[in-house]
């Protein structure tokens, strides 16, 4: 984090110490190189015995040095061999010229022989003519430092490696430490800031988390009655619902060590350093009990056993989640120690992990609803400057199907287009930008469409919003828009579900005869269709076939469910007949049919509802459900909507014609973008 001294933001410190490894390895490089250039022994021109005696019977050598344990003989020439055109070519070096000696090597056979014959050979020169002559024994130092040098950069490679693989150092060095656990301790010297306080939306998840940090403070108070410690609670939920921010809060609240680790850093190269690492794990937990460990991602080890596993292989994964379940609830289990797992895929875990006995609790953390939603809102508006014009209850509105990592993203960009604008405070029209921005993408403001094209665009979204408003069971538009956005979508609607989990079959019928809209209203309106219904065809192929084969809504196959929830990966048949598939999609498209010709039917009956609202998105570019109520009156239902219940009945005023809009939603999942009718063309 960087320091703030005198309102100016300083640059992070840099940990005292360099690279220390890296110099080391550059230096014994260096100093290895440096003796082969300047080891004389090998860089000296060899001469034989023939030239050899030459040169001593031309009076140019002045000394000869027999070096035994090498049989070689060095040769220095005389000064005024030296002077000579042939030597001082031959002796010329890349440094210069080498005066002070030796000049030469010669290689011997033998020691004994060598010596008697350079006897017989000077024994007819006279005494003071005869060069200086003289056997020594040296120690190779350059082979020895060069054998040992290498042996330690060897060894010194092989500890960096070990160091890289098993992360940072440690007493006796990773190599000896591989096995040891790499969770993070939070105790009270190490405390984690964030409370429960901090979590927002998910009331009942923090009741049960909560109860289990009590248990921790006091056991007295659930014991007397002859209660038990929970061993275990697994959050379960899709990403970015908070399960990290409530574990950390966990943390932040708990007086007693907290252990933080991932289900990854089980995981290693090296066989049984997953097994050995849980064991030390719990090894920890229990000198430090009570205690808590949290697990973050606990399927990349949990996994059902032996699923696409080759007959006959090992799989660590296995033995490390062995190790855990033995760990968790064995012969060898002390109380004291809670495990906290959390993953968004409990789908792949193994039963033995879930059962009680091991994770007595299984909470499921949903995306909020919009009470949850504003709540989420508030937590992250805290420390954002904001105008008087934000109302939270509409923002919380406006974000169908959002979790806490999407929300946070809102108030984040929000924040960053204000400041863009060199406002003060940030106000309602950049969370409405934000949103956009989240859900559809950034606006192409440099895309340029024919008017042919902007015209089946109106029409295609204008259908989608007729449609809508007249259905009983459809969820009217909150906002459409024909500006383009995104990657490759030249239009957007948004939607605002209820917030519902059971769908009777008029309601699924309604929805797809809404997605229908589109391209009814270009059939109807131009006699042709586009691609721009691409998205719709496909959720409404996916609905229907889930009516037929899944929720058993049609009369014709019956109450059958052709759904398994406990699938295996590998599904290489299907569990019905080829009369019965035959027939499945006869229903299907029967029931595609005839939402199609009901959708017609429907905006053939209120065309010029659709001309009305096609004209002013041509003009106006946006709309929204204010402008539909003046355009063509009130919904014919005595039930308002559900933007009108969220939002106490008030409505968006008319926005600048550039404002970016949302998108589609698909039930209560996050609004999908919708491809209009020139995107694939």
């Amino acid at each position: 984090m960087s320091d703030k001294r005198d309102n100016k933001i300083l640059p992070p410190k840099v940990p005292k110490g360099g690279n220390y490894q890296l110099w080391v390895i550059l230096a014994t490089v260096a100093v290895i190189m440096a003796v082969m250039y300047f080891n004389t022994s090998n860089t000296l021109k060899e001469k034989d015995l023939r030239e050899l005696k030459t040169m001593i019977e031309s009076r140019d050598v002045r000394s000869i040095i027999l070096i035994k344990d090498k049989e070689i003989v060095e040769v220095t020439l005389s000064s005024s061999a030296l002077q000579n055109a042939k030597y001082k070519e031959e002796i010329q070096g890349p440094m210069g010229q080498n005066n002070a000696g030796p000049h030469y090597k010669v290689r011997i056979i033998s020691v004994d022989n060598f010596d008697r014959w350079y006897n017989e050979l000077v024994s007819k020169i006279p005494e003071s003519e005869r060069p200086e002559y003289r056997a020594e024994t040296r120690v190779d130092y350059f082979n020895m430092f060069f054998s040992w040098g290498f042996l330690f950069l060897l060894l010194f490679g092989f500890w960096m490696l070990m160091r890289r693989m098993t992360g940072g150092g440690g007493p006796g060095g990773q190599i000896f430490n591989i096995g040891k656990s790499k969770a993070a301790l939070f105790d009270a010297e190490n405390k984690v800031k964030i409370t429960f306080e901090d979590v927002a939306g998910l009331e009942e998840a923090k009741e049960e988390i909560r109860e289990i940090v009590e248990f921790l403070k006091s056991p007295s108070k659930f014991t007397k009655l002859g209660g038990k410690i929970p061993k275990g609670a697994l959050l379960v939920g899709p990403p970015g619902t908070g399960k990290t921010l409530l574990a950390k809060a966990v943390a932040g609240e708990a007086a007693v060590p907290f252990f933080s680790l991932s289900g990854s850093d089980f995981v290693e190269m090296f066989v049984g350093v997953g097994a050995a690492r849980v064991r030390d794990l719990f090894k920890q937990a229990k000198e430090k009990a009570p205690c808590i460990v949290f697990i973050d991602e606990i399927d990349a080890i949990g996994r059902s056993r032996g699923r696409g596993q080759m007959p006959g292989a090992n799989d660590e994964r296995e033995n490390t989640l062995n190790s855990l379940l033995v760990e968790m609830d064995g012969f060898a289990t002390d109380s004291g120690v809670i495990i906290l797992a959390a993953t968004n895929r409990p789908d792949v875990l193994d039963s033995a992990l879930l059962r009680p006995g091991r994770f007595d609790r299984q909470i499921s953390i949903d995306k909020p609803d919009v009470v949850g939603r504003e709540a989420i809102f508030k937590v992250h508006l805290k420390p954002i400057k904001t105008d008087a014009s934000v109302d939270v209850k509409k923002l919380s509105a406006q974000t169908p199907g959002f979790a806490g990592a999407e929300i946070a993203n809102v108030c984040n960009e929000a924040a960053l287009i204000a400041a863009r604008r060199d406002k003060k405070a940030v106000d309602m029209q950049d969370f409405q930008d934000a949103i956009d921005r989240v859900i559809g993408g950034l606006e192409k403001k440099t895309k340029i469409i024919s008017p042919e094209e902007k015209r089946i665009v109106a029409y295609h979204e204008a259908g989608h919003a007729v449609a809508g408003w007249f259905l009983e069971h459809a969820d009217p538009l909150v906002k459409v828009s024909i500006v383009p956005r995104g990657v490759a979508a030249l239009g957007y609607a948004q939607y605002l579900p209820k917030e519902q989990f059971l769908y009777q079959t008029e309601q699924l019928m309604d929805e797809m005869c809404m997605a229908f809209g589109g391209r009814a209203a270009e059939d109807i309106t131009f006699g042709k269709i586009s691609t721009g219904a691409l998205s719709d065809l496909e959720r409404i192929t996916k609905m229907a076939y889930s009516m037929v084969t899944i929720y058993g809504m049609n009369p014709e196959i019956g109450n059958m469910s052709f759904y398994d929830s406990k699938a295996s990966d590998y599904a290489f048949q299907k569990p019905y007949s080829d009369n019965t598939a035959q027939r499945i999609d006869e229903e299907v498209k029967k029931i595609i049919d005839e939402c199609y010709k009901r959708t017609k039917d429907l905006l053939s009956h209120h065309r010029e509802h659709l001309e009305v609202i096609a004209k002013e998105l041509l003009e106006k570019e946006i709309l929204f459900q204010a402008d539909l109520e003046r355009l063509i009156g009130k919904r014919p239902f005595e039930k308002p909507t559900t933007y009108q219940q969220f939002t106490n009945g008030s409505m968006d005023k008319k926005p600048a014609v550039s404002e970016p809009v949302a998108t589609e939603p698909l039930s209560e999942e996050k609004p999908q973008a919708e491809p209009n009718p020139a995107e694939k063309s």
